[in-house]
């Protein structure tokens, strides 16, 4: 990161300038060691939260997608770049041609913005390296061989009959509307009966939140 870039503009003050500078080396530490993407603690807490994921199966196959969103945008950032370096190609060979300051001034201040960008790509293209690694390790984690890892829908009826339930235990009656309350219900209920028909209930009924398993039994359900 080039802070000198900045003042070049003659935005600042001399006050404010002399603050730029005072900070220069703070402000680098900070760019350098900034969050950009999403920490371990943030992957595992927050996006493989327990409720929405609740089997290792699910938890693996989210992570599958997460990497595979991380690296079509290390794709698409690849080709920003490389558009980039053609800019500072373009206007390097546009300035060996201009006469006029203001023509040439105008070139070289189209390349420090270039230069910018290409410390800021850089810097997310690294950070997006990291993160692809970190949803390889937590994959590997959670790949014991206890589900099917090639085929996704093989993990789908058993994972989501818990999400569902989940959502259902975890509900507030006095802030969830009747619309949501009957969507939440008809997609457990759903899910139970496609469960029962799979048999697979005997896989589904242990994760159950209690206060599920109550109902059900009062409801005379098959749980068997």
């Amino acid at each position: 990161m080039k802070l000198s870039l900045i003042p070049q503009s003659g935005l600042l003050s001399q006050t404010d300038l002399e603050s730029l500078n005072a900070l220069g080396e703070e402000l680098k530490n900070a760019y350098a060691k900034r969050q950009v993407f999403r920490t371990d603690t943030e992957a595992r807490v927050s996006v493989l939260n327990d409720l929405k994921y609740p089997t290792p199966a699910s938890k693996y196959w989210q992570s599958v997608r997460e990497q595979m969103v991380m690296l079509d945008a290390l794709a698409a950032l690849s080709f920003d770049y490389r558009r980039n370096e053609t800019a500072v190609k373009r206007q390097a060979r546009k300035l060996e041609t201009l006469t006029d300051e203001l023509d040439i001034e105008e070139v070289k201040i189209d390349l420090d913005e270039c230069e910018w960008k290409r410390t800021a790509m850089e810097s997310q293209a690294k950070d997006r390296i990291r993160e692809l690694k970190m949803w390889s390790q937590i994959k590997a984690e959670l790949d014991d061989g206890s589900f099917d890892s090639e085929n996704v829908n093989a993990h789908q009826l058993v994972s989501y009959t818990v999400r569902f339930a989940n959502a259902v235990a975890a509900a507030n009656p006095n802030s969830t509307s009747p619309a949501e309350a009957t969507n939440m219900y008809g997609l457990l209920q759903t899910a139970l009966r496609r469960c029962g028909e799979e048999g697979v209930l005997d896989q589904v009924i242990p994760k159950l939140p209690d206060c599920i398993t109550k109902q059900l039994k009062s409801n005379n359900a098959q749980l068997q």
